[in-house]
This record gives C-alpha cells, sequence and structure tokens, in this order.
C-alpha cells in the first residue's frame, strides 16, 4: 500500500467532514474570510499529516516580504508539494495548478477555499486570461500565489530540478510583483516514490528577487535565476544531509 493510500483510508472521516464543510462555506464565500478559510486548509493539511507521520521543517522564513503580495517558485516533486508549502506559510495563500487535475474530490475543494486557480496547460490564451486575473489581485489585495516553474513532475523524481519553463514568469512580469524561489527537498517521498513511513521535507524561502532587480530581463534569464538559485540550495541541503 502506497503512502498515498494510506493517508487516504486513514483520513477517509476527514476528507469527507472537509469536503462537505468546504462546499457548505463555499456556497456563501463573504461569510468567511481569507484568513477563516486558509486556517481550515492549514488543519485539513496539519491533522493529514500527523495521522501519517509527515513533517515539514522551512527555513528562511523571514525573507519573506513583509508587505504586500508576491510569487513562490517552487521546484517541483509532487502531490504534497502544496500541502508541505501550506504547513509552513502562515500568511493566506494561493496556489495554481493544471485544470485537469482541478476537480478531483478534496482537491477542488481544497482550491476553492483558497481561491485558487487552474489553468489548461496548452491553452496559451486561457493560461494569460488566468495570469492577467492573478497580477490584478496581486497588485491590488496582495494576494500571494504559489506557481511552479516546471509545468508537471516525475515520479519519484530523487530530488532532480527540471527546465524551468520562461513563461511562468510573464506572471510576475505582469504584476510587477517580488518572486521568491523556494527549493524542496524529500517532498516527493511522501506521495510520489515506493517509500513508506513516516518523511521529514524541508521548504527553504530563498532570498526574494524584486521588481526593479529583474525588470530589464528577459524570462528566459529569470527563469535560469531562479532554477539556478534553487539547484544550488538542494545541493548545500543535500551535501550537509
Amino acid at each position: 500500500m502506497t503512502n498515498y493510500t494510506k493517508t487516504i483510508l486513514i483520513n477517509l472521516h476527514r476528507i469527507i467532514y472537509y469536503v462537505v464543510k468546504a462546499r457548505i462555506w463555499m456556497r456563501h464565500p463573504e461569510r468567511h474570510s481569507v484568513e477563516e478559510r486558509y486556517a481550515v486548509a492549514q488543519t485539513m493539511v496539519d491533522k493529514m499529516n500527523k495521522s501519517s507521520g509527515y513533517k515539514t521543517i522551512c527555513f528562511g522564513e523571514d525573507k519573506l516580504p513583509k508587505e504586500g503580495g508576491y510569487i513562490l517558485y517552487p521546484n517541483h516533486q509532487g502531490k504534497y508539494d502544496v500541502p508541505g508549502i501550506f504547513s509552513v506559510h502562515k500568511k493566506p495563500l494561493s496556489f495554481v495548478m493544471d485544470e485537469a487535475k482541478a476537480h478531483i474530490i478534496l482537491v477542488a475543494e481544497f482550491l476553492m477555499l483558497v481561491d485558487g486557480k487552474s489553468i489548461i496547460l496548452d491553452d496559451l490564451r486561457q493560461t494569460l486570461h488566468v495570469f492577467q486575473e492573478m497580477a490584478q489581485e496581486i497588485k491590488t489585495q496582495g494576494k500571494k500565489f504559489i506557481l511552479f516553474p516546471e509545468g508537471g513532475y516525475k515520479e519519484n523524481n530523487q530530488n532532480i530540478v527540471e527546465h524551468f519553463k520562461p513563461g511562468s514568469f510573464k506572471l510576475a512580469q505582469m504584476a510587477k510583483a517580488p518572486i521568491v524561489p523556494v527549493a524542496l527537498v524529500d517532498s516527493y517521498k511522501v506521495y510520489n516514490s515506493p517509500h513508506k513511513g513516516p518523511v521529514t521535507t524541508y521548504v527553504y524561502y530563498l532570498d526574494p528577487i524584486y521588481y526593479e532587480d529583474y525588470k530589464g530581463m528577459k524570462t528566459t534569464e529569470i527563469a535560469e535565476m531562479v532554477e539556478n538559485r534553487i539547484k544550488d540550495k538542494i545541493k548545500e541541503h543535500l551535501a550537509s544531509a
């Protein structure tokens, strides 16, 4: 039995409870603040983690911008990446995911609770429209998003970082928002590897890259810079482990 299947079975009663609760809440989202809904999402993650022995350790929280919105750009390792970051990010946070996976039970409710976005990976027009919405929300509401520049992930990826897609950094340019590179380590072990049993994963928030620092750069150059910083941090972590 995989970790993923085991977690679902152990938490089936919780999943039913939170799916129903989320659907009821989202009938009238105006009755529940962003902070209240984010707290519910974090509680979901916390209970499922504790039931299965998953723990995430965070470094660099003090580097996160204190005011306004920003975009977290992490490497992508698997299904646990978003829950792992949510478990250690105190302020309300949202994320972007593949439209094809956005309607799975629990995932859909989780996405709704935090006002997440879904994009059709091969539809550039739809993606641009979503980016425009996000950029406006970042500028006017100070929203914070997770966007994976690798696009997808490979099973059991052994902490290997794939090529970052330059197009994902178009959002940062549109929003003129800080880019926060995020290095995830061992996140793949939770749900996307043969590993069984408890897992400790790591989230490293790296130094933010502000608009003034990248406004003259091409998206290909930004992507390479962020990718290299994340790779360097992962190498550093693995070398010291």
